[in-house]
């Protein structure tokens, strides 16, 4: 994305180059739902003076250089690479906006800078803060502290170890075994068909409060995990085996400053560019087909829970976008596109997770009353997105529909976990 065509340095970040390759040529569709009846001159009005059209990703077209970056998008290159249409009779807009130009934390903050809180129209809303643990006294060099550092320090370099031979692995040849959600390569072409997935937030919460340490991604992962268990069971012509093991493909923010920012003191104090854009690593997160044990819903969270653990304490993430970042400065985005390909075409699913804003707000004085996100088609037949709004929380679930008929089901199969934990967690 430029300007001018002699400016030498690459605007978008080596994840960002790698969406404009064709086979990971990637658009972000938000679909907002509002309110009230939709008023066009003030969303035009709203759209001229806000931060989206100061930023300098949203005012550059896409040009060819001397590496040959291109793209071939849905999206016409001879215009900033996003769009806003509206749906009147649906009383909804949808933001179609190029994944090259920024990941999920990075649009969520966009969006949020355009809103208002209902309450206090001239006030922006509310940032969701990020779970940070608080800050704690110094610890007296004891033996134990010494040894507990020590001890995690192992952890880390051997989880780290063990997860980035993983990767290079399923770049190579390990794959998935066959199941009904398994896609492939050319999967990305099939026709799609759309279901969502409903959720209170405070079902959510009160699984993980049933679990010590527990949080809403172990809550999510296990219902991921449940749900596709049924599915499975279901709609498979031969019942799976069990612990059959179904890789998932996830991206996982890896900035210095984690969750949403307020991207109008960014762009004050100049340092939106550093932070913005597509700034995350890949991850491979495992799930295995079982019933309930025990009939004990709560295992599956248990078990997400264990595997998150592991995960969080590896490098995994920060090693996928350095390698990657190096493949591409050696050989090139189309190289680098074509591994990540064989990633996805090696793995089951895609699975994302955006925390919204906790309160309500509006855009154009139009109060909104749902967030839904997606995205266009990946090699996987099942891409989830789930993005949290004032207390709700709703997942797209995009699917190859020749593989997967009744996404509806699957929906479904999704919300009865989750009430199926938070029963077993009030039993608690």
């Amino acid at each position: 994305m430029y300007e001018e065509e002699e400016e030498e340095e690459e605007p978008v970040t080596p994840a960002g180059r790698l969406f404009l390759q064709q086979d990971m040529n990637q658009v972000i569709n938000c679909a907002v739902g509002l309110k009230q009846p939709i008023d066009v001159e003030a969303i035009k009005a709203e759209i001229k003076n806000s931060i989206m059209i100061q930023h300098p990703r949203f005012c550059s077209v896409l040009v060819r250089d001397n590496k040959d970056l291109s793209v071939s998008s849905p999206l016409k290159t001879d215009k900033p690479l996003w769009e806003f249409h509206v749906l009147r009779n649906q009383k909804c807009v949808v933001l179609r906006i190029h994944h090259a130009l920024g990941d999920g934390i990075s649009l969520m903050s966009l969006i949020l800078a355009v809103c208002r809180k209902i309450d206090h129209p001239d006030q922006l809303p509310t940032i969701p803060s990020s779970s940070s643990s608080s800050p704690s006294t110094r610890n007296h060099r004891t033996i134990s502290s010494i040894c507990e550092k020590v001890l995690k320090l192992m952890m880390v370099a051997w989880f780290s170890l063990v997860y980035a031979t993983e990767l290079m692995l399923r770049i190579l040849w390990v794959k998935d075994s066959k199941t009904g959600i398994s896609g492939g390569s050319g999967v990305e072409l099939w026709p799609r068909k759309l279901a969502t997935a409903r959720f209170k937030l405070d079902d959510m919460k009160s699984v993980k409060m049933a679990i010590d340490n527990a949080t809403i991604n172990d809550v999510l992962f296990g219902v991921i995990s449940s749900g596709l268990s049924r599915y499975l069971d279901h709609h498979s012509e031969s019942k799976p085996p069990e612990g059959l093991r179904i890789t998932g493909f996830a991206m996982v923010n890896i900035r210095k400053q984690p969750g949403l920012q307020d991207l109008s003191k960014l762009m004050k104090n100049k340092s939106v560019s550093s932070w913005w854009g597509n700034q995350f690593g890949f991850v491979l997160l495992p799930i295995y087909h079982h019933k309930n044990v025990d009939d004990d819903p709560l295992q599956y969270v248990k078990r997400a829970k264990s595997m998150l653990d592991k995960k969080k304490l590896s490098l995994e993430a920060h090693f996928s976008y350095r390698i990657g970042a190096l493949i591409m400065s050696l050989l090139g985005p189309k190289v680098a596109a074509l591994l990540n390909y064989r990633i996805l075409c090696n793995t089951s699913f895609t699975i994302s997770n955006v925390v919204g804003p906790q309160e309500e707000i509006m855009f154009a004085g139009n109060p909104i009353t749902s967030f839904r996100v997606n995205s266009t088609s990946l090699p996987h037949a099942l891409t989830m997105h789930m993005v949290s709004y004032a207390g709700k929380a709703e997942m797209q679930i995009l699917v190859a529909k020749d593989i997967i008929p009744d996404p509806q089901y699957l929906a479904k199969c999704f919300e009865d976990a989750l009430l199926e934990m938070k029963d077993a967690a009030m039993k608690n």
